[in-house]
């Protein structure tokens, strides 16, 4: 898994690029089938004051791109809302590939019986 965390307007420390790294283990422990993930992180010269803190993921799966942003006054609250983002789309993307063929098992009627009905 390729990461790449980049910063717009905004020079991405240590501290910020091991709090986005523990974050998205999270995801990565869901779905282990992620070939890269793009992080941005951009601070906007607004002149109100409400959220100017955004922060953007693009996430390469096998077989799936997943684009996320987030905006808040703080920069590790937008990376916390990111993350749940991205975690529910994520988990979403599994549940999708992992009941994919089974779905026809599932509409079977109880009562339904091959046996009886070959007799």
């Amino acid at each position: 898994m390729n990461l790449t965390i980049s910063g717009h307007h905004l020079e991405v420390t240590a501290a910020i690029r091991e709090y986005v790294q523990n974050k998205l283990e999270r995801v990565t422990r869901h779905f282990d089938q992620v070939i890269d993930i793009a992080v941005i992180l951009t601070v906007d010269n607004l002149k109100e004051k409400d959220k100017r803190q955004k922060a953007e993921i693009n996430l390469r799966m096998s077989g799936k791109t997943v684009y996320v942003e987030s905006l808040s006054q703080d920069l590790y609250a937008a990376i916390d809302t990111l993350i749940d983002k991205l975690d529910r789309q994520v988990m979403k993307y599994k549940a999708k590939v992992q009941s994919y063929g089974h779905d026809a098992i599932k509409h079977i009627p109880d009562s339904y019986e091959p046996a009886a009905a070959a007799l």
